[in-house]
């Protein structure tokens, strides 16, 4: 369900970008998402989830392993330039979305499925949530 959730988002977020393949997609996920985690779990708190998340993508992508949560958690090492030459677009695409999934998945452990989905709704409210758990729904 959580990689669902991830991938909605992330095209999304995408949706009429010059390159919607690029690692940078991720990020502008993750900054919608911050200011609301941050103020639910405190910056310290949300840097913790967000580098666990990181950790365990980063086990599965190589790739993943060049970024870092910075102290303001953003992440840091996304340059499109520097990952084009050593990666392609279909392991920048996976990892991304095994980043988001594994923070979904980390967030949902903590605060659970139900306000999870509510907080994705307020910050996406056009992204189609109810069908989620049968894997079968599209984008409004």
């Amino acid at each position: 369900m959580m990689r669902d959730l991830a991938e909605r988002l992330i095209a999304e977020e995408t949706r009429g970008r010059k390159s919607p393949e690029a690692p940078h997609a991720i990020a502008l996920v993750i900054d919608k998402l911050r200011p609301d985690l941050q103020t639910l779990m405190g910056n310290m708190g949300y840097r913790a989830l967000l580098s666990r998340a990181l950790a365990q993508a980063s086990a599965e992508f190589a790739w993943l392993r060049a970024l870092h949560v910075k102290s303001d958690g953003s992440l840091a090492g996304l340059s499109q330039l520097e990952l084009e030459s050593h990666v392609d677009s279909g392991m920048i695409a996976n990892g991304r979305t095994a980043l988001l999934t594994r923070l979904l998945e980390s967030l949902t452990t903590f605060i659970g499925a139900n306000v999870t989905l509510q907080l994705a709704h307020n910050i996406w409210p056009n992204v189609l949530l109810e069908d989620l758990d049968s894997g079968k729904g599209k984008r409004k």
